[in-house]
C-alpha cells in the first residue's frame, strides 16, 4: 500500500507534468505570433496572416488547457500540502498573486482582441494585443519560476517561530538560481515550439499541402531551432555550475557520482545501484565530469557519500538527466541537418520530413525530463534546507488521495489525446482549404483577410 506522502507526491507530479506541457508552448508561441503579425503589417503579404491565423488557433486551444490544469494544481496546496502554505505561505502566496495580477489578467484581457479582433479593431491595436498576450505569458513564467527558484535556493527571508517571513523581496525574486532557471525555461519553450511548428508544418507538406504558409513556418521553425539548440546547451552548462554551487547533491545524483573523487569520469550510461552505492554496466569517459563541472581535469567533485540521508533518489534523477540531454542533442543534430538541406535545396527529403513529424512533441519529453531532474533532485526537501516534503503533506487518508489521483490520471489522458488529435485535425483542415494566388506584396489588408478567411 502506498502511503499518503507517496500518493500526494505522485498526484502533484501528475498535475504539474500535465500542466507544464501547455505553458511550455504558449510562452514561445505567443512571441512567434507577434513575429508573424509584424511581418504581415510590414509587408502586407497574406502568407504571414495565413500563418498567424492557423497558429493563433493552436495558441487558443493550448492556452485554455493551460488555464484549466493550472487551477486544479493550485487546489493541491490546500488539499495535499497544507504544511507548505503554513510555513512559507508568506512568500509563496504573494508570488502567486503577483502572477495573477500582472500576467493572467493581462493575457485574459488581451486574448479576446487577439482572437476575435482581426477586422474589428485597427491593425495597430490588434498587433498590440498580440504583443501584450506574449508579454503576459512571459510574465506568468517569470513569477512561477521566481517561486520555484526560491524553493530551490531560498534567500531574502527569516524564520520566526517556524514560519518564513520576507525580509527583502528583491533578494527573494532574484534569488541565486533564478536567472539561470528562467533563461533555461524560456529557451526550452522556444525549442519546444520550434519543433512543434516544424512537425505540424512537415505533416501538412507530407499530406500534399502546397501552400506557402507551411513552407514558410517550417523554415522559420528550423532556422530558429538551429540557433536555439546550441544556445540552450551553453545556458544549461551555466545552470549546472550554479546547481553545483548551491545543490551539489543534485549534481552528484545527475552524474551518478557515489563517492567524492578527483578526476571524476563522465558516466554516459549506467544502472545506478543505491544499495551498494555503485554504478553497474557503466560506460564512462575518464575525468570529463571534473572538466565540465570544475574546468579542471583533476578537479574534485563531491559524491553522494557526503550527503548521507540528505540526497535525492539517484535513479530517476540520473535517467531523467540523460533523457533531457539526449533529446537536446538530437534536436541540435536534426535542426542543423534539416536547415542545411533547406539552405542548399529549398526542400526536405522524405526521411527528414518523417523525422520532423516524429519529433513534433520532442520538446515536451525534454522539458518533462528537465523538470523531473529539478524537482526530484531537490528531495528530501520541498523548500531546500527549510521544509522537508514529509513535513508538509496532508493528513487525509491515503484512500482519498488514491481516488482523486486515479480520476486525475484518467481525465488528463483523455484531454491529452484529444489535444493532440485536435492539432492534427486543424492541420488536415488547413490542407483542405483551396489555395489562393495571393502573392502581391501590396495587397490591401482587408482583401488579404477576406481572401485567406478564418482558415488558411
Amino acid at each position: 500500500m502506498l502511503d499518503t506522502l507517496i500518493l500526494s507526491r505522485i498526484q502533484f507530479a501528475a498535475n504539474i507534468s500535465f500542466h507544464i506541457l501547455f505553458p511550455t508552448i504558449t510562452i514561445a508561441l505567443g512571441w512567434l505570433l507577434v513575429y508573424f503579425k509584424i511581418r504581415f503589417d510590414l509587408s502586407q503579404h497574406p502568407v504571414w496572416m495565413r500563418a498567424y491565423r492557423f497558429w493563433v488557433k493552436v495558441f487558443a486551444l493550448t492556452f485554455a488547457l493551460g488555464v484549466v490544469s493550472g487551477i486544479t494544481m493550485s487546489f493541491q496546496f490546500g488539499t495535499n500540502w497544507p504544511g507548505f502554505m503554513e510555513k512559507v505561505g508568506n512568500i509563496a502566496g504573494p508570488l502567486l498573486a503577483y502572477e495573477i495580477l500582472t500576467a493572467f489578467f493581462l493575457e485574459a484581457t488581451m486574448l479576446g482582441i487577439m482572437l476575435f479582433g482581426f477586422n474589428k479593431v485597427p491593425r495597430w491595436l490588434h498587433t498590440l494585443a498580440t504583443l501584450l498576450v506574449a508579454v503576459g505569458t512571459t510574465l506568468s513564467a517569470f513569477w512561477i519560476l521566481v517561486l520555484n527558484s526560491w524553493m530551490q535556493t531560498p534567500a531574502g527571508f527569516e524564520m520566526r517561530d517556524g514560519v518564513a517571513y520576507a525580509t527583502d523581496w528583491l533578494v527573494i525574486i532574484f534569488n541565486p538560481s533564478f536567472p539561470y532557471r528562467f533563461t533555461h525555461m524560456l529557451l526550452a519553450s522556444a525549442l519546444t515550439v520550434s519543433f512543434l511548428v516544424a512537425g505540424i508544418s512537415a505533416y501538412r507538406l507530407s499530406r500534399g499541402d502546397n501552400k506557402k504558409a507551411p513552407r514558410l513556418t517550417l523554415k522559420t521553425a528550423l532556422f530558429s531551432a538551429a540557433i536555439l539548440a546550441p544556445t540552450q546547451a551553453l545556458v544549461g552548462d551555466f545552470h549546472g555550475l550554479n546547481t553545483l554551487e548551491h545543490q551539489p547533491q543534485k549534481v552528484a545524483a545527475m552524474e551518478g557520482i557515489w563517492h567524492t573523487q578527483q578526476g571524476a569520469p563522465l558516466v554516459l550510461f549506467a544502472i545506478p545501484d543505491a544499495q551498494h552505492q555503485q554504478n553497474r554496466f557503466s560506460v564512462e569517459i575518464p575525468k570529463l565530469a571534473s572538466l565540465i563541472l570544475t574546468h579542471d581535469l583533476n578537479g574534485e567533485v563531491k559524491g553522494l557519500n557526503e550527503f548521507s540521508g540528505q540526497h535525492p533518489p539517484v535513479a530517476p534523477v540520473f535517467y531523467s538527466f540523460r533523457v533531457m540531454v539526449g533529446i537536446g542533442i538530437l534536436m541540435l543534430l536534426v535542426a542543423w541537418w534539416s536547415s542545411i538541406r533547406l539552405l542548399r535545396h529549398g526542400n526536405l527529403t522524405p526521411l527528414q520530413t518523417k523525422v520532423l513529424i516524429g519529433m513534433t512533441f520532442s520538446g515536451w519529453i525534454a522539458t518533462l525530463a528537465g523538470w523531473y531532474v529539478t524537482e526530484i533532485g531537490r528531495q528530501p526537501y520541498l523548500v531546500y534546507g527549510v521544509l522537508k516534503t514529509r513535513d508538509a503533506v496532508t493528513t487525509i487518508a491515503s484512500e482519498q488521495v488514491a481516488l482523486t489521483l486515479s480520476l486525475y490520471l484518467v481525465l488528463y489522458l483523455v484531454l491529452l489525446v484529444a489535444y493532440i488529435k485536435t492539432l492534427f485535425w486543424l492541420a488536415r483542415r488547413a490542407i483542405e482549404v483551396e489555395e489562393y494566388d495571393l502573392t502581391l506584396p501590396g495587397l490591401p489588408e482587408q482583401q488579404a483577410n477576406t481572401a485567406s478567411g478564418a482558415n488558411l
